[in-house]
């Protein structure tokens, strides 16, 4: 059944990555969890396998994405570069205290993230556009926050990133797309230190290396390329009050699971 499934994971994550500069792992994360638990993986080892696979397939959404966003020419690429160096760091810093933490306590902190994303996407509570673009310093520590955040939840950075850069006063769809662009260096980087971590871990499924399961990488891999790149086209054209609140009660109902499955 996953075979069938994981496909359908990437068509939805890829979707949302086009449309609104995420990832996907906000969706691929608190799935995979409910997916490898019916698969009958160790349970020490579900929601780190959830996070790490999702960080390697964001490597593969982000970039279709931002491929797409990069002919729209709505990347703004300076910022991507000054936040590059804070959200290596931060990502490897915030991946190396979330593998030394218990599943069970990941899972909740996870669930308590998806009902806080959810709460501001539904109210469509945005920062105001208080200042300008920062320094190329404050930008990188941005990044270090937004990356250590975003490692520690196995998201691609998209839930932090857009509020960042729409209260510097970028637009909407430059927001958008930038902080897809933010979420290569994220996931590649992710990806990697979830392997290493996992690399010593005990318990773990066949087919895996560290905290990647790679038949659920390929999977989501297949149809998450086609149809980021068609959230990218649609992001501008339809409204995006209505598809972040369905995208918020979708996100409600994944956390109270998440939540009520401990």
């Amino acid at each position: 059944m996953s075979v069938f499934l994981y496909p359908i994971i990437g068509a939805v994550a890829g979707l949302l990555a086009g449309l609104f500069g995420v990832g996907g792992g906000a969706i691929i994360v608190p799935i995979l969890i409910f997916m490898f638990t019916l698969q009958g993986f160790p349970a020490a080892s579900i929601v780190h396998l959830a996070i790490g696979t999702s960080f390697a397939t964001i490597v593969i959404t982000s970039t279709s994405s931002v491929f797409a966003h990069h002919k729209l020419g709505n990347v703004n690429w300076p910022v991507v570069k000054a936040m590059a160096p804070g959200l290596m760091v931060g990502v490897v810093l915030g991946s190396t205290v979330a593998a030394g933490i218990s599943g069970d306590d990941l899972q909740l902190l996870v669930g308590i993230f998806l009902l806080v994303a959810a709460a501001q996407l539904f109210s469509g509570a945005q920062p105001k556009a208080a200042f300008g673009l920062p320094s190329r310093a404050v930008l990188a520590l941005f990044g270090g926050v937004i990356g250590s955040l975003s490692a520690f939840f196995g998201i691609g950075g998209g839930t932090l990133t857009v509020p960042t850069l729409t209260a510097c006063r970028e637009s909407m769809h430059a927001a958008v797309a930038t902080s897809g662009a933010c979420g290569m260096p994220i996931a590649f980087f992710g990806a990697l230190t979830y392997g290493w971590h996992g690399a010593s871990a005990e318990l773990l499924p066949a087919l895996t290396t560290g905290y990647i399961y790679w038949p659920a990488f390929f999977g989501i891999a297949l149809l998450s390329m086609p149809f980021a790149r068609w959230g990218a086209a649609l992001s501008t054209h339809l409204s995006e009050r209505h598809l972040k609140r369905l995208f918020a009660v979708l996100l409600l109902f994944i956390a109270i699971q998440l939540l009520l499955s401990r």
